[in-house]
């Protein structure tokens, strides 16, 4: 009796989450495989195989484009996220003065919504009365306000920088908490043998922190690669749209955003091509890990 009533908590427990993933997870899945190989407004639809895909591959350079655009930014805002975030996590680790008030500092930014996020960068680097542009004006440093946002590669920085401030608080926090789990006496041990600071953290540190680093890593590239409502939020793939990421892409034919027509499905044809390669892109990580790994 006891061994079904646990079972029953357990089950009552699990199913709303259940519930929500079946829902909001399975249901969409299908739905998208269903409607790729359909034309439909989201009211009428039309079975047309492999049009989509045809139309996809051959006929539409501008989602390519937003493909590499995403992959440039999730590339060059974790090249600095990630080992910002450890570098900090480490100094928090040290146990010095106002830990804890620094701790919290760092995090707050994680707490913000990202379209928040958005619009507050956004309003910080507008050209005419952005504080960025008055500050560098007021150092002298610029003799006229920049046009962030006028060309591609400054509107990718201010998106990298944005994204970076949002989400560095929370790979700092699971490094920290990877740190706190190594146990001291291995660094007492090295410091017997006159090991220095360094080497400690090349050859005890990383090697400890490997799995939650390989896991935190994962999270951060795929997380990158979805962003959508940061750049919506402030370039809308401004100027002309250079700074188009693959989702802001697809919502915009999902939804008929900007102008655009509702095509759910060809939106659902390039959510699905979108899905597969983050799948490849997870399935190269983890075998590169493993082989990391056994090395």
């Amino acid at each position: 009796m006891k061994s079904k009533s646990d079972s029953f908590q357990a089950i009552a427990m699990l199913a709303p989450t259940m519930i929500g993933f079946i829902i909001f997870t399975y249901i969409p899945i299908f739905y998208i495989l269903r409607y790729a190989f359909y034309e439909s407004n989201g009211i009428t639809a039309t079975f047309i195989g492999m049009q989509n895909f045809i139309r996809l591959f051959s006929r539409d350079p501008a989602f390519w484009e937003a493909l590499v655009n995403t992959v440039i930014l999730s590339a060059g805002k974790l090249l600095i996220e990630i080992p910002l975030a450890l570098m900090l996590a480490v100094l928090l680790n040290k146990g010095l003065k106002a830990t804890g008030f620094f701790r919290v500092t760092l995090f707050l930014p994680a707490i913000i919504s990202t379209a928040i996020t958005g619009l507050i960068f956004s309003l910080m680097f507008a050209a005419h009365n952005g504080v960025i542009n008055y500050i560098l004006m007021s150092a002298h440093l610029v003799s006229k306000p920049v046009n962030w946002l006028g060309s591609k590669w400054s509107a990718l920085s201010m998106l990298g920088t944005a994204s970076i401030w949002n989400y560095f608080g929370t790979n700092m926090v699971f490094f920290l908490m990877a740190l706190q789990s190594i146990p001291k006496e291995l660094y007492e041990c090295a410091e017997i043998d006159g090991i220095g600071p360094f080497q400690k953290f090349i050859y005890i540190t990383m090697p400890m922190i490997a799995p939650i680093f390989q896991v935190v890593l994962l999270m951060a590239i795929v997380g990158s690669l979805k962003v959508s409502d940061l750049v919506l939020a402030s370039t809308n793939g401004a100027p002309g749209g250079k700074t188009e990421v693959v989702m802001t892409y697809v919502f915009k034919y999902f939804f008929g955003y900007s102008g655009r027509k509702v095509q759910v499905g060809y939106a659902s044809s390039m959510a699905l091509v979108t899905g597969i390669f983050l799948a490849l892109v997870s399935l190269v990580y983890m075998r590169a890990s493993r082989k990391m790994n056994e090395i």
